[in-house]
């Protein structure tokens, strides 16, 4: 049984973003699994998405380079644990590709990140959930804006969407 179906969210650890977009669930994953298109959406504006490299299979690779409006540029580097078609995406910062356990900087946090995606009359349910290894994590991640951030994104991406 998919872990999606049997997770349980819980609020001291985790982060829920979830809302109804008008698009098809198929332009959705399209926009998440196509890396040309990460780099329209993926990062907050003024921030960008500059790269993007993904292996959609379990342990394969997730990253991004995203630049600051300063110029600075943040690698993320992940690890893809689960890949539904239409459905589903899980990875997670805290593996590197094929599964080998990221070193943590002192001032990042790990994360797992599911993405849902359910048709729905209006288009798609987006369930965004983020599962933090602790508290604090949680609230460094929610005090960096993970709403207003993750929430603009989902913007982006809907808008570019409409536009293919």
């Amino acid at each position: 049984m998919s872990q999606l179906k049997t997770y349980q969210p819980n609020a001291k650890f985790d982060l829920i973003l979830e809302r109804i977009v008008d698009v098809p669930k198929e332009l959705v994953w399209q926009a998440w699994t196509t890396p040309k298109l990460i780099t329209k959406w993926f990062t907050p504006a003024p921030w960008q998405t500059v790269a993007c490299e993904l292996d959609l299979r379990p342990g394969g690779n997730f990253y991004t380079l995203m630049r600051s409006p300063e110029g600075q540029d943040f690698p993320n580097v992940g690890c893809f644990l689960e890949i539904i078609e239409n459905e589903k995406l899980i990875w997670t910062n805290a593996l590197l590709p094929g599964f080998r356990p990221a070193n943590k900087n002192p001032t990042d946090f790990h994360f797992t990140a599911i993405i849902a995606l359910e048709s729905h009359p209006q288009g798609t349910k987006y369930t965004a959930t983020v599962i933090h290894g602790d508290e604090e994590s949680c609230q460094k991640h929610n005090a960096m804006g993970f709403h207003e951030g993750w929430g603009a994104a989902l913007d982006q991406l809907v808008a570019m969407v409409k536009t293919l």
